[in-house]
């Protein structure tokens, strides 16, 4: 059950800043504090749910600065998960915060109740972008707080958005090779959705602020996807969660359900373009593994159009590797057609 996680959300209390974009509960829906029998009730009906699964999932606190709350109320929080991983019945607990929440005496406590994974939103390793935008912290901060929580040997995940106001694609890819730097297991990417009661959304009403396209968010996160992956760099999230109150409530920016799904498509039509460039235009059949049949020919068959725009007809097939037919079924070449790389 991998990157499995029983959600816990911990909003907005604990943090000491309101960020340009943040509207916790516009993302999770989720307004109330949770006690800790919200806590034990969540541990238990995935146990009754889930069975043995559960040993490889995380009892996980999400929506806010979770080691910034009150010491009383997180540890209350972290005793009630604590003995689901002392039990074994879960692997571990995972909790996100903020980069300036991370001391030593912090992580002791982490560690003696059992914690796995500490995510920080860095969100950006452009001080003049995290200035901007009410982050509170400095690119420094990310990088102390990460050296810290991998010197504990805790998983570490770090957590980026595109798009800010202030930030460019290229200042994204910078953000990305630093990340890189740290080494963290674990990355989730975030365009910048303006959502109400924001000071983007302020910015954005004003004309000030322009949030990114779907299709510029596609193009930039499929590169940052294909970027951490090349490097073992588990990408467990592009895009926000899908929720109704996120549906209603967006005032703009690239949002789409299947967001990833349109990364993973955008990954493969390069590699396609690439791959096809050095032969003859014409009509061809594709099998591929079955696995990637809906994101090779793309949302909509959208690359297998972009294809034909480029004058090859492409037939995609499943089939068990990358083999690629002339139009008369002669192989043409019958491993590898594309190159896999990480994504197999």
């Amino acid at each position: 059950m991998r990157h499995a996680n029983v959600a816990v959300f911990v909003p907005h209390i604990g943090c000491p800043h309101r960020c340009s974009f943040c509207n916790q509960w516009t993302i999770t829906g989720k307004t109330k504090q949770p006690s800790p029998d919200d806590v034990r009730n969540a541990a238990e009906t995935a146990v009754a749910s889930l069975g043995e699964k559960t040993k490889e999932a995380e009892i996980a606190f999400f929506g806010g600065s979770f080691t910034a709350i009150s010491p009383d109320y997180r540890r209350s929080l972290l005793e009630a998960a604590a003995p689901y991983v002392r039990s074994g019945q879960f692997r571990g607990i995972r909790l996100s915060t903020r980069p300036d929440a991370i001391d030593d005496a912090i992580l002791d406590e982490l560690c003696n109740y059992g914690v796995t994974t500490v995510e920080l939103g860095a969100q950006s390793m452009d001080d003049a972008v995290l200035l901007k935008n009410g982050r509170g912290h400095t690119a420094e901060q990310v990088r102390t707080a990460s050296h810290a929580i991998l010197e504990r040997h805790l998983c570490l995940g770090l957590q980026m958005m595109t798009g800010l106001p202030g930030d460019t694609p290229e200042g994204a890819c910078r953000t990305a090779r630093y990340f890189a730097e740290l080494h963290p297991q674990e990355v989730r990417i975030y365009p910048a959705i303006v959502l109400p009661g924001t000071q983007m959304a302020e910015w954005y009403r004003s004309g000030s602020y322009q949030p990114e396209t779907l299709e510029e968010a596609v193009a930039l996160c499929a590169g940052l996807l294909q970027y951490f992956e090349e490097r073992g760099i588990r990408v467990i999230r592009l895009g926000l969660h899908a929720s109704p109150e996120l549906e209603k409530q967006r005032l703009a920016g690239p949002w789409h359900p299947a967001f990833r799904e349109l990364c993973e498509g955008r990954r493969w039509l390069v590699r396609m373009q690439s791959a096809f460039h050095s032969l003859p235009q014409g009509s061809y059949t594709l099998m591929v593994p079955e696995k990637f049949l809906s994101q090779i020919k793309g949302q909509k068959k959208s690359n297998l159009l972009a294809l034909a725009q480029l004058g090859y007809q492409v037939t995609v097939k499943p089939g068990g590797s990358f083999i690629l037919y002339g139009d008369d079924g002669s192989i043409l070449v019958k491993e590898n057609f594309i190159n896999a790389g990480s994504l197999t």
